[in-house]
């Protein structure tokens, strides 16, 4: 099929829900993607932050191929040695403390489950989050979701959650010290869609005493910045604190949809037998890919790349004038004009990049695996796009 056949057909039978990029991917490999015509893309986009080691990585796609061949599935009523195995592995690179994983199959889910296990272990219903702050589009991470247009039509089934801005540690002190019902404060530590925003790394620890202060948990939705991609399998280890619960999903499966929580001892040891469950969740194929991926990044030394791919991105957009926000492999561009046009003359470039809600700021979310001669190819399609788009 041609793309413009691919397009025709999936609008014709998949509710309008997504606002896609014209393109119809067949193929990929490493930090590049083809289309159905054969086009090559660079791709620095990542299918919204997910190839975290690129494009079908020969290790990922043989531990699917493998666990394809023996189980594709079977649930949490029985025991897994791959499911074991990958337990064990995850929390070993887990931040010290949080020695317990759940498993599911996306963010979303990974979100709805470390607010249930907050409010199981404190007995509290209250929830505080950020203004900017993204956690998901199912009604429980919803309601912790700020943007307006996302919650505003199902206000009235969602729980009630106080938002304070986002960098600011007194509002939270006064939000939680007059409000004795909250069970948790959850935040991403660096808000990706609102634009790669981030607080000084005091915010976070002051959080921290907060939260122990008024025995309140803290989570950290890491879906974006977790697994490594800032550098540091958490990014918390960069903080110097430690949250109570940390979500992923994303690259943590390489493609393959999988979501985790991990969780701290002392929250793990109020779990009662039927607090959660989830079908599909930990289910084998998926535990072989998060195995593979885990085993990728520790054998290959590629979360130690993040901070170098990072200085290559910023040299190369520094030098063209415009200022680079976030860590590792989560930048953002300042553009100083409006993104979308640069987006599309880039992807006319062969190059795929990602939006915010700040229109002003454009995403890259390069993989691990990414090499000079990338960031160059990028370098010329950026300087070319930016010289094209006027402000």
């Amino acid at each position: 099929m041609t793309t413009a056949e691919v397009i025709v057909k999936e609008d014709a039978f998949q509710i309008p829900t997504y606002l896609k990029m014209p393109l119809a991917l067949e193929r990929g490999k490493g930090c590049l993607v083809w289309d159905a015509e054969g086009t090559r893309f660079l791709d620095f986009y990542g299918g919204h932050c997910v190839t975290l080691l690129g494009h079908c990585p020969p290790r990922v796609v043989e531990a699917i191929r493998y666990q394809a061949e023996h189980i594709l599935f079977y649930s949490n009523a029985v025991y897994s040695s791959v499911r074991a195995n990958t337990a064990a592995l995850l929390t070993q690179m887990a931040p010290t403390g949080l020695g317990h994983v759940f498993f599911c199959n996306s963010g979303t889910e990974a979100v709805e489950a470390a607010l249930k296990l907050s409010r199981k272990a404190t007995g509290r219903s209250g929830l505080l989050a950020m203004k900017g702050g993204f956690h998901g589009r199912t009604l429980g991470s919803l309601a912790a979701t700020w943007n307006p247009a996302y919650r505003d039509p199902y206000t009235d089934v969602l729980h009630k959650t106080h938002f304070v801005p986002f960098g600011d540690l007194e509002a939270a002190e006064l939000t939680l010290m007059g409000n004795p019902d909250i069970a948790a404060v959850i935040l991403e530590p660096i808000q990706s869609i609102a634009g790669i925003v981030e607080a000084h790394p005091a915010y976070y620890q002051g959080l921290r005493r907060l939260c122990d202060r008024h025995g309140v948990c803290l989570i950290f939705d890491e879906i974006q910045t977790g697994v490594g991609r800032t550098g540091t399998f958490s990014i918390s280890e960069q903080y110097g604190c430690t949250p109570d619960l940390i979500t992923l999903a994303k690259s943590l499966g390489s493609g393959m949809p999988v979501g985790a929580v991990l969780v701290s001892d002392e929250i793990s040891a109020s779990v009662e037998y039927g607090d959660q469950g989830s079908t599909f969740g930990g289910g084998m194929l998926a535990m072989a890919a998060i195995k593979a991926t885990l085993e990728t990044l520790v054998e290959q030394e590629l979360m130690q790349c993040a901070p170098t791919i990072h200085t290559w991105i910023r040299t190369a957009v520094e030098t063209l004038g415009f200022s680079v926000r976030g860590r590792g492999c989560l930048i953002g561009v300042d553009l100083g004009m409006p993104a979308k046009p640069v987006m599309a003359a880039l992807r006319d470039r062969g190059v795929l990049v990602g939006g915010s809600a700040d229109p002003h700021v454009m995403r890259l979310m390069p993989p691990l695996v990414t090499q000079p001669q990338d960031v160059n190819s990028f370098r010329q399609a950026f300087e070319q796009a930016t010289q094209t788009i006027k402000p």
